[in-house]
């Protein structure tokens, strides 16, 4: 125990658990997806597998499962509403939620055919992942465990497979648009990964 993280969550069903957390960041991005035009709701979601090789199928299945099991353990695990840490995860959960919805907003007001690179995608490729992130330790943080935060971690390890699937997918539609946007802007924040990062993830 640290302080008054513990390693492993107590599970309880209970109205005040963390998944009072979960319902905020889906309802929020429920309603964003209704009120956004059906042709950016595509777009979000427009992703072929089909070049995938077995081992990134593989880590794209351990990663979901990872996250289920972070889900449910969320779900069962009280707020610590009285521990040092919960005010700062909360803070932290709710800097996460609304970078995520900025970034949303960069990617609905960005044109079909151009590569996303306005906004918070101006310090980050992948901000709405990053923000997801920090919005999910922040959850972490305030039912207190190290285990929901440790494999939030190691889920987010395997889910590399599908960033640079994602990566290599706009450098075949946007071309040296892309390439010269990759060069310049860190692929989660702060540190850059050159594009030989990307062709070479098989």
């Amino acid at each position: 125990m640290i302080g008054d993280m513990e390693f492993f969550p107590a599970l309880e069903i209970g109205w005040f658990n963390g998944w009072i957390l979960f319902l905020v960041l889906y309802l929020t991005y429920g309603v964003l997806l209704l009120t956004f035009p059906k042709h950016v709701v595509k777009r979000l979601y427009e992703y072929n597998r089909s070049s995938w090789s077995r081992k990134h199928r593989a880590f794209y299945v351990t990663e979901k499962l990872m996250l289920v099991v972070y889900m449910i353990l969320v779900v069962l695990s009280p707020l610590k509403v009285d521990s040092l840490f919960f005010i700062p995860g909360i803070v932290l959960f709710f800097f996460g939620l609304i970078g995520f919805i900025i970034a949303l907003f960069n990617f609905k007001n960005t044109p079909l055919n151009q590569p996303v690179s306005r906004g918070l995608y101006r310090v980050s490729r992948h901000p709405q992942i990053l923000m997801l992130f920090i919005a999910g330790s922040g959850i972490g943080i305030a039912v207190g465990s190290l285990f929901v935060i440790f494999l939030q971690i190691l889920a987010s390890l395997f889910g590399r497979s599908r960033v640079l699937a994602e990566e290599q997918a706009c450098l075949k539609q946007y071309g040296d648009l892309y390439r010269d946007y990759m060069k310049n802007v860190p692929r989660y924040l702060l540190i850059k990964t050159c594009v030989e990062d990307v062709n070479s993830r098989n």
